[in-house]
């Protein structure tokens, strides 16, 4: 995908999709990645979204878009009834993730995945020299106002991923609109996984 507009992580994003797909997107915030996956890849999409301000907006964009929250649970969905959750930038700011991944990995054939790295090195250097929370562009919040409950690397993503059996079919990580190949990390600010049970 080549559009220079569109974010990085979206860009992944929809380029792991495939073409006619069903999708659920939990966390969907105004719909813009549900939005523009719909249009580039033709998908059935659908949102979760706490916010009320939120849905409103996805309404306005023409998108279907359910009021929840995610911390309930997915109970109303079947079992692998999506082929694609997308989970992007979601995970840590739920109460209990586990859950919810869980619940994903049953609905969705496949699970996608993006968190924010609270290892990236900008945010170590910050905690060290500063001894204060890290203000970094990924994670753009005082302590005070963040909706981040969970603070998590890449490598505790994949710990865990390893310790409930989870396969991790591919990750991508991002510094800035660039593709981190070398200690992500250290170097990566958002990584994204595309798993599966």
């Amino acid at each position: 995908m080549e559009d220079k507009n569109i974010r990085l992580d979206y860009k992944i994003i929809i380029d792991i999709i495939k073409p006619d797909s069903n999708v659920l997107d939990l966390g969907c915030a105004s719909g813009e990645l549900l939005l523009l996956i719909k249009e580039i890849k033709n998908v059935r999409g659908q949102g979760v979204e706490i916010d009320d301000k939120e849905v409103f907006s996805c309404v306005e964009k023409g998108l279907s878009v359910f009021h929840g929250d995610l911390d309930s649970g997915l109970k109303d969905y079947s079992d692998k009834s999506f082929d694609y959750i997308i989970l992007n930038q979601t995970i840590q700011q739920l109460r209990n993730p586990h859950m919810v991944l869980e619940d994903a990995l049953r609905v969705g054939k496949k699970v996608i995945v993006g968190i924010p790295n609270f290892a990236y090195y900008k945010a170590r250097i910050q905690i060290f020299f500063n001894g204060r929370v890290p203000v970094t562009p990924a994670l753009p919040y005082e302590w005070y106002n963040t909706p981040n409950l969970h603070f998590l690397s890449l490598k505790d993503f994949l710990e865990y991923c390893k310790k409930n059996k989870i396969v991790v079919e591919k990750e991508f990580y991002i510094r800035k609109d660039k593709i981190v190949c070398c200690l992500p990390n250290f170097f990566a600010e958002i990584g994204i996984f595309l798993i599966r049970k």
